[in-house]
């Protein structure tokens, strides 16, 4: 792992100990965010409840027909006479002061009738206690499951309750606490199966009333979940579960006053689950939710209808850190795999589209609540810390390679590699590339009749447009060795035609130095000579040297040979050679003459070599002419090859074939003397 990675991999670790901090210890604003970030799932989905549960509300109908609530306790009792066919009846209030003795007995009576549930209220603080009749009445509406009361469960306690009087409270079947519990953001999404009293566990009146309407009692059935009649009942680690709410309109809601004037048909009634609550405005218990202000009944009436229609959620809160975990290390996998910031743009977005879209679907068709927002705050955090971090990186690559490379390089190449500099390879690599060298012709000679201020800026004046030449060709300046330019093409970065590109520079490098050879003519000094060599093959480039000093260069055979190369020039009167490896790769566009294959000194194998000439017409005749003569010399007719050159040399003024005139006439000797022709070896450098 690269030092940068470690040091990427190493802060994502710090994060996410730091997200992980947020999320266990539910700091706010994140903690009300990401319970706020998942309500939207109610809005996909569109059933209704189960339809044996009833809302009889006393609503602003009734009051307007009866009276101000709350009403004499007579006629609560008139209209429980007609619910002596439900399953349940579920009194989501509570009649905790005495009124006229008759109306309470009525009541009490009235209750008494029907299956009930009657409700009592959890208090933080009160006048008084109960009394230790009003405790003992409640002993039997206390569920003492062992398995239970045992439980690692955190269930609510209350400090005070306020109960039904006794006159009401000896008609209940059972009695049940009806409060609930806000989360954080004062929003109502979990319901308590349970609270605690005097260490004593009282079901809620959702609970209770499916205890009494099942006729079972509640067990454990996991860790982290309790059963009634076998159904398995999802609870966090305070003993609520996780309601899973309709839409407000798709909840069956009923007037009191219909039940009063017997309007509504008992037969719709029976064996329903019936709740009656208050919705008035003004004495109404309204409680905030996801799906806006609800009277608190239908609290209740959700819990009741998920559990008949097999509608309670299912948490994931194992898979939600797993995933969080996965997120909070995926930018890291990206950034190593991935270098386009655009391209892992698009893999996240699609990720999370992804996730958003599976985690709805595990909702809607599967009852499964998946959050949602700690994973994508994991991938923010993580992708934030990492994209910023490779852009710090970026830039310090960016000063570097502008430091390294901007006086080696061209405008457009250095550009592409600031912007990107994954492209680089600083710690070695074999590639295909074309090795450029020059050498000025004469120089010890040359120098020596000039002062050193003089010879100094004659070679800045050479230097400059050569170099710039290599870069504007794409390709790399690596080094000047005295007198010589050492280049190559196809590195840092790919450079397409990369052997076309370093011929091209060299025929305009001879081009330019006529320029300035005339100015210097002008000047009455010396002409510059150079002889140029370039050779295409796969050599190591990188980042060489010592700890303290290093340099971005190219070693390897091929190298030497481009080196080699280049100094025939001044055997064989040329100007520019190249290998056969680089002439494979050029076209029509350019014109070169074929010479002979050579041995160079450290290369076993003979290497045909090449003149790369100015494309003219002049130079077009003698290339096609020189070819020509060279087939006879290949035919071992050195005779006529031998005469062929002579003309070609006078004809032309072309030093090339009078060098091979010369050497025609020494195979002639060769095969008068009976001695083989041989391939031209050279031994020195």
């Amino acid at each position: 792992m690269k030092p940068s990675q470690t040091k990427h991999f190493l802060l994502t670790l710090l994060l996410g100990a730091v997200l992980l901090s947020i999320w266990k210890y539910e700091v706010s604003p994140f903690h009300d965010f990401s319970l706020r970030f998942d309500d939207i799932n109610f809005k996909f989905h569109d059933k209704k409840p189960h339809e044996d549960i009833v809302f009889i509300a006393i609503d602003e109908r009734s009051v307007n027909k009866i009276g101000r609530w709350p009403w004499d306790r007579s006629v609560v009792a008139k209209g429980l006479s007609y619910l002596t066919q439900a399953k349940v009846v579920i009194f989501d209030m509570v009649f905790s002061e005495p009124t006229n003795e008759a109306s309470d007995l009525a009541l009490g009576e009235a209750i008494g009738g029907v299956k009930s549930v009657c409700g009592f209220f959890l208090r933080e603080r009160a006048t008084q206690d109960l009394t230790d009749e009003e405790f003992d009445a409640l002993l039997a509406d206390s569920e003492e499951t062992t398995d239970l009361t045992a439980k690692n469960f955190k269930f609510a306690y209350g400090e005070f309750l306020e109960v039904n009087i006794e006159d009401v409270s000896q008609g209940c079947t059972l009695q049940a606490a009806f409060s609930t519990i806000r989360d954080g953001d004062h929003l109502m999404r979990n319901y308590p199966i349970a609270f605690k009293y005097r260490e004593l566990f009282y079901p809620t009146l959702g609970t209770q009333s499916l205890r009494l309407g099942l006729d079972k009692p509640i067990d454990k059935k996991s860790e982290s979940s309790v059963a009634i009649n076998g159904k398995e009942i999802f609870l966090n680690d305070k003993g609520f579960t996780r309601l899973n709410y309709y839409p407000l309109e798709n909840y069956k809601k009923l007037s009191f006053y219909d039940l009063l004037q017997g309007a509504i048909d008992p037969a719709e009634l029976k064996d329903k689950y019936v709740i009656l609550g208050i919705t008035e405005a003004g004495v109404e218990d309204v409680r905030a939710t996801p799906i806006g202000a609800i009277p608190g009944p239908i609290l209740h009436y959700t819990f009741i209808s998920n559990f008949l229609q097999d509608d309670l959620l299912e948490p994931y809160d194992n898979g939600v850190l797993i995933l969080a975990i996965i997120f909070l290390f995926l930018p890291i996998v990206l950034h190593g795999f991935v270098k386009k910031i655009i391209t892992r743009g698009l893999i996240y977005t699609v990720i999370v589209v992804v996730f958003i879209v599976m985690t709805k679907i595990l909702y809607i068709y599967f009852n499964i609540w998946f959050e949602t927002f700690y994973p994508l705050f994991f991938l923010l955090g993580s992708l934030l810390l990492g994209e910023t971090y490779a852009f710090m990186n970026q830039e310090e690559e960016a000063k570097f390679i502008q430091g390294a490379f901007s006086s080696y390089l061209s405008p457009i190449l250095l550009k592409k590699l600031k912007n990107t500099p994954e492209l680089l390879t600083l710690h070695g690599e074999t590639k295909e590339m074309t090795i450029f060298f020059s050498d000025i012709r004469g120089f010890t000679s040359f120098s020596e009749k000039m002062t050193p201020e003089e010879l100094v800026k004659l070679l800045n004046r050479y230097f400059t447009p050569m170099a710039h030449i290599v870069r504007e060709n794409e390709g790399m300046l690596d080094k000047y060795i005295g007198d010589a330019i050492m280049a190559f093409f196809n590195a840092p970065l790919d450079v397409e035609h990369h052997a076309k590109k370093a011929c091209k520079a060299s025929l305009e490098m001879m081009q330019h130095l006529k320029l300035l050879n005339a100015e210097l003519e002008k000047e009455g000094k010396p002409a510059i000579e150079i002889g140029i060599g370039l050779n295409t093959d796969e050599v190591i480039v990188g980042n060489m040297g010592s700890n303290d000093r290093f340099n971005y260069t190219v070693i390897g055979d091929g190298v030497n040979l481009a080196s080699r190369v280049e100094g025939l020039n001044k055997n064989y009167r040329t100007s520019i050679l190249i290998t056969e490896f680089t002439y494979n790769q050029l076209d029509d566009t350019f014109l070169c003459r074929k010479l002979e294959a050579v041995k160079v000194k450290g290369k076993e194998e003979a290497v045909v070599l090449y003149e790369l000439m100015e494309d003219n017409e002049r130079n077009r005749e003698l290339q096609k002419a020189f070819g020509t003569v060279r087939a006879l010399c290949e035919s071992e007719d050195f005779e006529k090859a031998r005469d062929g050159f002579d003309a070609l040399a006078k004809q032309y003024n072309d030093p090339v074939s009078d060098l091979f005139r010369e050497k025609m006439e020494h195979y002639l000797e060769c095969v008068t003397n009976g001695e083989e022709v041989c391939v031209t070896t050279f031994t020195t450098k």
